[in-house]
């Protein structure tokens, strides 16, 4: 594993989350710490900062009793519900490491991640959306030697964890206290281009990336925080739970997109911000219409990452949802290493990814691996104090990732102009290259979002026996399908050099997405060919 730089050591506060969440419930023990809304909203758990810290304790010592040492691997798959973030909290308060898993990840993933991490114990949600998780887990356990003890919310957990003071039993929990250096989560990407990777982070690479959310934009604990996101991927549990909690702030939980009920939840829990997806961003607007008398006001802030941000997104979010979209970039690795800040201009949040957070560094490369000039695009690396450790059990992959400096190959290509904002142009997976010329996807992407007969879009690969590949793009239409010639009149208007053009147009009801609304292109790529 990696040691954190100098300098970078500098920005760590050296606490874990639980300290944070423990004093909140010493300074202010009755103030609603959580709000979680399952499945249509009618279903709603409450707890306190006092509440959760209990709960906390509770399942720490019921870990202990499992025989959970600190550096064992807790694996978890669950929705947004209360039970996690305690989980959670219990993991760090004994050091453990958390281990959380995306609920749509099915055996073939879930097979592989236990048995990478050698998880001695799993919890389950039983059977969620028509999907029964345990047995999915019955069916696996004989290929999971290490694993010894799994246990189901509504059932084994509840009786197990939740019945018991196991608190009460377990007086040395207070000698247990993690190192802020020890590692506090390991959580695999989506393995979508080959085997997962398993990211590891600390307790201070952890708390410095979710400050890069809340810091910028000057959040305090009388915020209130709604996340969507699922908590098995890390824009949920990084700022849907780690970055509310760790401030004091009211965190809102919700366990199933639905636009109407998150408009709902807006008003009734007078959400000040949230981190989503764009496409979360133009599903509200589009449902607002419909959805009845509904206060806004409080939401102040909807961050957005992964996907780039249409100019009429951002009129429409001001419009109709009353907020301010920021713009950011980071990845598992990293958290949110840069952003917008409330006072850039429109322009600026449309046409960047944001400046650098506090601590981070940038470097734009060729090919060579020499720098390019201002504005030039190449592939982004990375030196941040939010910095993974590493990944789990694949030195290759670290050396490969890392250079001897530190600098940290993030595997975008982006440029950055002369005021120090990024532009991400593309992955390097994705890239696509047309007789030897690179394709900037995410900038087509950009400006083929405002035409106004385009809801979403993908510009992919696909293959050619002269040029190598050409580009195509996957629309979902507003309406009337477009054109070809349409979507090419208007990248024209736009003064896109002809080259980077699309030369051919899929139109789709939908396209093929993760949880946290990002398109999945490989899916798309092997589709079209």
């Amino acid at each position: 594993m990696r040691t954190p730089r100098p300098e970078h050591r500098l920005l760590h506060r050296n606490r874990s989350l639980y300290q944070d969440v423990a004093d909140h419930a010493r300074r202010q023990p009755d103030k609603v710490a959580l709000v979680a809304y399952r499945g249509d909203g009618n279903a709603r758990d409450v707890l306190s900062y006092r509440q959760l810290v209990r709960m906390a304790d509770r399942f720490a010592g019921a870990l202990l009793e499992l025989g959970v040492r600190p550096g064992d691997t807790v694996s978890f798959q669950l929705p947004n519900w209360w039970q996690t973030p305690a989980i959670y909290l219990a993991c760090v308060r004994i050091g453990a490491v958390a281990n959380p898993i995306l609920t749509i990840l099915r055996s073939r993933e879930v097979g592989f991640i236990l048995r990478r991490t050698r998880s001695r114990v799993v919890i389950l949600p039983g059977t969620v959306r028509g999907f029964d998780h345990d047995a999915m887990l019955a069916s696996l356990r004989p290929d999971l030697p290490h694993l010894e003890h799994v246990f189901s919310i509504g059932s084994t957990f509840d009786e197990f964890f939740v019945t018991r003071r196991w608190e009460d039993e377990h007086p040395d929990l207070d000698a247990l206290t993690p190192d802020p250096d020890d590692v506090a989560q390991l959580i695999f990407s989506s393995g979508t281009t080959g085997e997962p990777k398993g990211v590891l982070h600390s307790h201070n690479t952890l708390d410095v990336g979710s400050r890069f959310a809340s810091d910028p934009l000057g959040l305090t604990a009388d915020d209130v925080v709604l996340m969507f996101s699922p908590v098995g991927h890390q824009t949920g549990f990084l700022y849907g739970m780690y970055m509310p909690l760790a401030n004091g702030m009211k965190l809102v939980f919700q366990d199933t997109w639905a636009p109407d009920l998150t408009l709902r939840i807006i008003n009734d829990e007078g959400v000040t911000w949230t981190l989503a997806n764009t496409t979360f961003v133009l599903d509200l607007c589009e449902a607002v219409a419909s959805a009845g008398p509904v206060d806004l006001s409080t939401l102040r802030y909807f961050t957005c990452g992964g996907a780039p941000i249409p100019p009429q997104a951002v009129r429409d979010a001001h419009d109709k949802l009353g907020t301010q979209l920021v713009a950011v970039w980071g990845g598992t690795e990293l958290g949110c290493a840069t952003t917008t800040l409330p006072t850039d201009s429109m322009e600026r949040v449309c046409s960047s990814d944001g400046a650098p957070n506090k601590g981070v560094e940038l470097r734009v490369l060729d090919g060579h691996g020499e720098p390019v000039p201002v504005g030039t695009p190449g592939r982004l690396l990375i030196r941040s104090p939010s910095q993974h450790l590493g990944y789990f059990e694949r030195p290759d992959l670290d050396e490969a990732a890392f250079d001897d400096d530190g600098w940290f190959d993030t595997g975008d290509l982006g440029r950055v102009d002369e005021d120090g904002y990024v532009r991400i142009t593309g992955r390097v997976k994705d890239l696509i290259i047309r007789g030897g010329e690179n394709i900037p996807a995410i900038e087509v992407e950009a400006a083929l979002f405002s035409h106004p007969a385009v809801r979403d879009v993908a510009v992919v690969a696909y293959p050619d026996e002269r040029l190598g590949e050409r580009a195509c793009a996957v629309v979902v239409p507003a309406g009337q399908p477009p054109s070809l010639a349409e979507l090419t009149a208007h990248l024209a208007a736009q003064n896109m050099a002809k080259q980077f053009w699309p030369e051919r147009l899929e139109i789709r009801d939908s396209l093929p997405k993760t949880e946290t609304g990002k398109v999945q292109k490989f899916v798309l790529r092997e589709q079209l060919r």
